[in-house]
C-alpha cells in the first residue's frame, strides 16, 4: 500500500442533529472575525474529507465546513427507499443555520454539491457571499411524457434490494479510486480509502453510501425550475471544470454541450475556469491550481 497523504491541517468531526438526521461535519479551523465560513459541498458518492488537499493548499487557514450529505460518509441514512433533491436544500439551510448562524457564506459545491450550491444561491441570496460550482452540470432536460415510463422503473427497482461492492481490504479500496480516476495520486487514494469505506462485521471494507442512492428519482429534472433559481443568484459565481471533462461520456446526445452552455448564461456575474490536466474530480486532480483560484476568487 503506498504512504498516505499526511494533511497540513487536522479536522475534527461535528456531528448535529439535522432535521431528524445525525450529521457529520468536517471543521477545519476556528471562526475568524468577519471572515465568512467556507463551506464546501461534495458530489455523489463522495464525502466531506475529500476536500482535505484544497483545504491544505490555501494560501490562508479558513474556517472550512464540509458535511457530509444524509447517507454519505458518517451521516446517518434516513431509511428511505430513495433520495430526492429538496431534501438536500432543507440540510443545507438547517445546517448553515446550525453552524453560522445569521451570515452570509462563501459555498462551494462539486458535481452534485455544485447543484445543490446554485438552487441554494437562488433561493437563499442573502446567505451566500461567494459561489464556486465544481462541475455541477445539472441533468439533462426532461419532458412530463416520461413520467410514466419513470415511475414504473422506480416501481420496479423497489421489489429489488440495492448493493454496493464491498472490497477485502483498505488497498483495494484505494485501487479502485484511482482505477475511477486515473489522474489520483496514489498517495491520496490511499488516504482518502478509510475516509470513503470502513470494515463490516465479516471484515470486507464497504463504501460509506447509502445503496438506495442507486434508485431512480421518480421525480422528472426540470429544467426551467431550475433555471428560474439560477437567474436569483447574487453572489459572485465561479464555475471551474476540467479540460478532461466530456458531458457525452455521461449522457450522449440527450445532454449537448450547447444546453449547458444555454444554461449558464442566465447566471447574472459569472467568471469561468478551466483546470488542466483534471477530470471531473478536478479537487482531487489539481488541489493546488483549485485553491489558488479560491484564494483569488474568495479574498
Amino acid at each position: 500500500m503506498t504512504s498516505p497523504y499526511t494533511p497540513r491541517r487536522t479536522a475534527r468531526s461535528d456531528y448535529r442533529t439535522i432535521r431528524g438526521l445525525r450529521y457529520h461535519v468536517q471543521v477545519w479551523g476556528a471562526a475568524q472575525g468577519a471572515q465568512p465560513p467556507l463551506v464546501m459541498l461534495h458530489g455523489w458518492m463522495d464525502v466531506g474529507a475529500s476536500f482535505q488537499f484544497v483545504v491544505d493548499a490555501l494560501a490562508q487557514d479558513r474556517h472550512v465546513i464540509a458535511p457530509d450529505w444524509r447517507g454519505f460518509g458518517l451521516t446517518q441514512a434516513p431509511g428511505a427507499d430513495c433520495y430526492w433533491f429538496p431534501d438536500y436544500l432543507g440540510d443545507l439551510d438547517a445546517l448553515l443555520d446550525a453552524l453560522a448562524p445569521g451570515q452570509a457564506v462563501d459555498l462551494v459545491g462539486h458535481s452534485m454539491g455544485g447543484n445543490v450550491a446554485m438552487i441554494y444561491a437562488g433561493v437563499r441570496p442573502e446567505r451566500v457571499r461567494r459561489l464556486v460550482n465544481l462541475e455541477g452540470f445539472g441533468l439533462p432536460e426532461t419532458t412530463p411524457d416520461q413520467a410514466p415510463a419513470r415511475y414504473a422503473k422506480w416501481l420496479d427497482e423497489l421489489k429489488t434490494p440495492m448493493e454496493l461492492r464491498s472490497y477485502d481490504s483498505l488497498d483495494a479500496v484505494a485501487e479502485r479510486l484511482c482505477k475511477n480516476n486515473p489522474l489520483l495520486r496514489p498517495e491520496f487514494a490511499s488516504w482518502l480509502a478509510p475516509h470513503w469505506a470502513q470494515p463490516a462485521e465479516d471484515g470486507r471494507w464497504v463504501i460509506l453510501g447509502d445503496p438506495a442512492h442507486k434508485r431512480t428519482n421518480p421525480v422528472l429534472y426540470r429544467k426551467d425550475e431550475v433555471l428560474a433559481c439560477w437567474r436569483r443568484i447574487t453572489a459572485p459565481t465561479l464555475w471551474v471544470e476540467g479540460d478532461r471533462t466530456n458531458l457525452a461520456q455521461w449522457w450522449g446526445e440527450r445532454y449537448p454541450r450547447a444546453d449547458f452552455e444555454a444554461r449558464l448564461a442566465v447566471v447574472p456575474r459569472l467568471r469561468r475556469e478551466v483546470l488542466s490536466p483534471a477530470g471531473h474530480m478536478l479537487h482531487h486532480d489539481q488541489p493546488e491550481a483549485l485553491a489558488r483560484l479560491l484564494d483569488d476568487f474568495l479574498s
